[in-house]
């Protein structure tokens, strides 16, 4: 709900520093990676893993969706803004030449070593052995500079998703990876924005004719969310019994409806 709050949250900013001198004619603009704690107080969309064999039939859609329409039932809950860190490049091997030209500098320990410490909430280390100066980025590898804010290949589609749904990059890397952390004020993210209440009625399925929508229930406890064929603008959805049954839900209740990905733009 809120990164940064207990402990601190690093990402690096990509900036630029100038080094100029008239009496020398010399006008240099050097991309620089500084450390920061900007997005403190964020909400953050964490790590979804879908076992491969259930990422078909837009299940990777649904699990993504499922949390934003749980942020519009219970939005204030969240802060105003929401980030998503993404996977940055690394090989199969675990290789990762961001980290491998910049942080095996400092923290003297393998990738993954120092990823698992994060991930477990054990970020002191990180203070402790940063530089806390701008770092120039000139001075890392070909190879390591290439990487800065791209993702993983297995990443890209989530961040298509993300993007999608409203999300942008705005300069900030991950410290170990250099994967991008993507951003959004919570109320432009397009399936908060478009979602709608609707009332629910017992009756046959949905045309597979019509939209594949994300419904889900409005139970912070007890919450459940799932696809089905509908009309996105319809003012009453008519679910059979077993989708009733499936989101805990009765006929006269409210759920909350939206498409489950963007109309296409003509």
């Amino acid at each position: 709900v809120a990164v940064g709050v207990n402990d601190p949250w690093y990402n690096y900013r990509v900036g630029t520093l100038v080094h100029a001198s008239k009496e020398l004619n010399v006008y240099n603009a050097l991309p620089t990676l500084f450390l920061t704690n900007d997005h403190t107080g964020s909400s953050e969309l964490c790590t979804l893993f879908l076992d491969p064999a259930w990422r078909k039939e837009s299940n990777g859609h649904l699990l993504s969706s499922s949390r934003f329409l749980f942020m519009a039932a219970f939005r204030d809950h969240f802060n105003h803004k929401v980030v998503a860190e993404m996977r940055g490049v690394i090989d199969e091997h675990g290789y990762s030449p961001f980290w491998e030209s910049l942080g095996s500098r400092f923290f003297s320990m393998e990738f993954s070593r120092a990823d698992y410490l994060c991930g477990t909430g054990q970020k002191a280390f990180i203070a402790e052995l940063m530089p806390k100066h701008p770092i120039y980025t000139d001075f890392l590898s070909e190879e390591a500079r290439a990487v800065i804010g791209q993702v993983h290949s297995q990443t890209a589609p989530a961040r298509a998703v993300l993007e999608k749904e409203g999300f942008r990059y705005r300069d900030y890397v991950d410290i170990f990876d250099g994967g991008p952390t993507l951003e959004c004020e919570i109320d432009r993210v397009r399936a908060v924005r478009k979602s709608r209440l609707v009332a629910v009625a017992e009756g046959g399925p949905g045309s597979s004719d019509l939209p594949l929508c994300v419904v889900a229930n409005e139970q912070y406890q007890h919450y459940r969310a799932m696809l089905v064929h509908a009309d996105p603008q319809t003012e009453r959805l008519v679910l059979t019994a077993e989708q009733l049954d499936a989101l805990n839900c009765h006929p006269g209740d409210s759920v909350r409806l939206v498409r489950l990905c963007p109309e296409e733009k003509k």
